[in-house]
């Protein structure tokens, strides 16, 4: 029986897709501990820990120098043992990519999840959904605001408006964090209207409405802070991305044939840019999954991207490999649903594919 064309096609984006996955995950498997140096220091750090817990003992002042010294070489050898340094830096990699495609994500070195678990599985799942809920929000407020008022902005070439976004369009120049300090300054400083920052008051509200209403006022400074950084040039680039539709031939054609400008706009201008519309839409909103490491701090956002400083900073591999995996998996499923978007919405894809 012949497979279909479109369905070979998405096959064979499934196996490239999932080699580039295990290639990505590989390669941080292996930066992430240095070639085995931070390996190095990981075993130092575990042999303190386990010298300071054997002298501070009271069992064991009754010991000798040389019987404490062979306690702590074996105490030593079965925390190596444990944390499953006794196997090479290679076999251990395989081991860990396995673990990692399996979404096996084992236990984390140092850092533990706000219940206590030191599995890194919890310990991603207790901060996704933070980052998830503040990222989303934003990127969602930039895509729609930037795409009607980039619309808008097409239609008034050269007004006063149009003059202005692209004034404040330099603005995107500095970070969302960077603003976000003068925010937090008047809102919450001077005009004390607004948290300084984290998730929610302190104590949480048992309420679940005021525990919501208390989640939306800790996300107003972050929000504001990248529409204020990022707003202007999504407005001045989907403005741009317009004007260069609306001079195509066949929109001038049908402007000719006296069909409304409403229709124009939706049929001839919205509707071929929705491919790359979507694609830029779904990939900013994966990238925003991975949280903003900078912003994260400045707001004390508990999210991915303050996760991952600190598993960056104290060297745990495994929440490190974890966030990587987890991020690829999410990437991978993107561009792989994006392929079916694209033969829904254009169908210059089908022609191409029905055309090899």
């Amino acid at each position: 029986m012949k497979i279909p064309p479109v369905t070979l096609l998405l096959l064979k984006r499934a196996v490239t897709i999932m080699i580039t996955v295990v290639l990505a995950v590989y390669i941080t498997i292996y930066v992430a501990n240095m070639g085995g140096y931070v390996d190095e220091i990981v075993k130092g750090e575990a042999l303190l820990r386990v010298s300071q817990a054997v002298r501070a003992n009271p069992a064991y002042r009754s010991l000798n120098e040389t019987q404490i010294r062979n306690l702590i070489d074996r105490l030593y050898q079965n925390e190596l043992e444990r944390l499953g340094f006794d196997q090479p830096f290679i076999v251990r990699s395989i081991n860990y990519l396995r673990d990692a495609l399996t979404l096996d994500l084992g236990r984390s070195l140092f850092i533990s999840s706000d219940s206590g678990s030191r599995s890194v599985r919890i310990i991603i799942a207790e901060r996704l959904p933070n980052t998830v809920l503040l990222f989303t929000t934003v990127q969602l407020l930039l895509f729609f605001l930037g795409l009607f008022t980039g619309l808008l902005l097409s239609r008034k070439y050269g007004s006063k408006l149009d003059r202005l976004v692209a004034l404040l369009t330099p603005m995107s120049s500095l970070p969302g964090w960077f603003y976000g300090l003068f925010l937090i300054l008047i809102f919450a400083s001077i005009l004390r209207i607004l948290p300084y920052g984290g998730m929610v008051d302190i104590p949480p509200p048992t309420d679940r409405l005021q525990y919501a209403l208390s989640v939306a006022r800790h996300m107003i400074l972050p929000i504001m802070s990248w529409l204020t950084a990022y707003f202007f040039i999504s407005a001045y680039t989907r403005r741009t991305f317009f004007l260069i539709f609306s001079s195509e031939d066949y929109v001038e054609v049908a402007r000719a044939r006296g069909i409304p400008e409403s229709v124009v706009r939706r049929r001839y201008i919205l509707r071929p840019t929705l491919p790359p519309i979507i694609t830029d839409l779904s990939l900013t909103l994966i990238a925003s999954w991975t949280g903003a490491i900078i912003t994260e701090t400045v707001f004390n956002w508990p999210g991915v991207g303050s996760l991952f400083y600190v598993a960056s900073v104290f060297f745990d591999t495994p929440v490190l490999v974890g966030l990587v995996v987890i991020y690829a998996y999410l990437l991978a499923t993107t561009v792989f649903v994006l392929e079916f978007v694209y033969a829904i919405l254009d169908p210059r894809v089908r022609a191409g594919v029905l055309a090899r």
